[in-house]
């Protein structure tokens, strides 16, 4: 955290980075469980006899669910903080994946998924304010660790649903839930209302100091994320299938995906470093220049260079990530939940809406062809992200 985040910060600094780190933690314990639904793709298809549509609906139930709800969570958050809701949003992640290991039928998995896809909803936008507010009005360094706890509970995802199925049993499915109990007792401590910081907008005597909302930029910003969201979605749904597809094994898919999910961790600290030394939007549009060789080499190049591939990809497809998050809480300071829903929930979901397509199209002809669109893409993420402004050198971390 930089001095002028401090000094803005409600908190003094110890108490502030404990709890950061714990809603950090608490934060990767809850996106084990986005990460577990592209790694259970394929044994969906392998054991469930599932087609790629039929197993990318799957992903589109906790993705629909999660767009629809994250942006209402967020704006009841700007309403009231509802700290008790992170612990019981993580519960609900976790337990929503367990129950998948029944199987009840296709309509019983996907109700499943879905109430997982409802706990990551409720959580993003409590535990997004949250940090914000913790950290003070600029927080980029904090969002960004917070984000990186999430890319953290990503990459472990598929090592750890690869280990728990390969238990006897159901043993291995409620293995899957242990992460949401040790989120749960982790984020407990930030439950008490007597430990809420208080909201980081202003006063109403201090309304007319406020910062004005940019919402042309917001919408800009939206689609920017959005467009990233099809492409690590997809990637991440199909990377697997794909090195398996190309004639690798089910641990090479798992240690493909392994990569791709580690390349965004590594990217989301390496974001906030470039805002340092650039500023967000240059980060941003560097970022998604980029990834378009490191896509299409996950594409074209030999089958032993794609986790590298792969791990690059996801790299500059991350650097962007919590910097439009705070992005966008700059262009709607007085609505930090409902920006934090939209860059975390809606728009970050929608890339879910994508991927039915993806599998029907590689049905169709090629999982390959299918995801050729993917290199492409990050150009026009590019391209909506010139015209973004930076909100002020002030709010730049160091």
């Amino acid at each position: 955290m930089n001095p002028a985040e401090r000094a803005r910060s409600p908190l003094p600094a110890a108490p502030v980075r404990r709890r950061v780190a714990a809603l950090a933690a608490g934060h990767s314990c809850v996106d084990v469980y986005q990460g577990a639904v592209a790694a259970l793709v394929p044994f969906l298809v392998s054991e469930r006899a599932y087609g790629y549509a039929a197993a990318s609906g799957i992903v589109l139930a906790a993705s629909l669910l999660s767009s629809v709800v994250q942006p209402l969570f967020g704006m009841l958050t700007d309403r009231r903080p509802m700290p008790w809701l992170i612990p019981l949003a993580t519960a609900a992640a976790g337990l929503g994946i367990a129950l998948v290991g029944l199987d009840a039928g296709y309509a019983a998995t996907v109700a499943a998924v879905g109430l997982s896809g409802l706990g990551v909803a409720a959580y993003h936008p409590a535990a997004a304010r949250m940090v914000r507010t913790a950290a003070g009005g600029g927080g980029h360094a904090a969002m960004s660790w917070f984000a990186l706890g999430g890319n953290i509970g990503f990459a472990c995802a598929p090592l750890l649903v690869v280990g728990a199925l390969a238990l006897p049993g159901s043993a291995g499915w409620w293995l899957l839930a242990l992460p949401a109990v040790l989120g749960a007792l982790l984020n407990r401590p930030s439950a008490p209302a007597g430990a809420v910081a208080p909201p980081v907008t202003a006063p109403r005597d201090a309304a007319a100091a406020a910062p004005a909302e940019n919402r042309r930029a917001f919408l800009r910003l939206c689609l920017v994320v959005i467009v990233r969201s099809v492409v690590f979605t997809g990637l991440s749904t199909f990377v697997a299938l794909y090195v398996r597809e190309r004639g690798g094994g089910e641990t090479t898919g798992a240690v493909a995906l392994f990569a791709l999910f580690a390349g965004s961790a590594a990217g989301t600290l390496l974001g906030a470093r470039l805002a340092g030394r650039w500023d967000r939007v240059t980060a941003v549009r560097r970022a998604y220049a980029a990834s378009v060789p490191a896509v299409a080499g996950i594409l074209f190049l030999p089958l032993p260079l794609v986790p590298v591939c792969a791990a690059l990809a996801a790299a500059a497809l991350y650097v962007p990530f919590s910097l439009q998050v705070t992005l966008g809480q700059d262009y709607l300071p007085t609505r930090i939940g409902t920006a934090s829903g939209v860059t975390l929930g809606l728009t970050v979901s929608v890339g879910g809406l994508a991927s039915p397509l993806i599998g029907a199209a590689a049905d169709a002809a090629s999982l390959r062809a299918a995801l050729l669109p993917l290199a492409v893409l990050p150009v026009l993420a590019w391209a909506l992200a010139r015209r973004l402004p930076e909100p002020g050198a002030a709010e730049r971390p160091v």
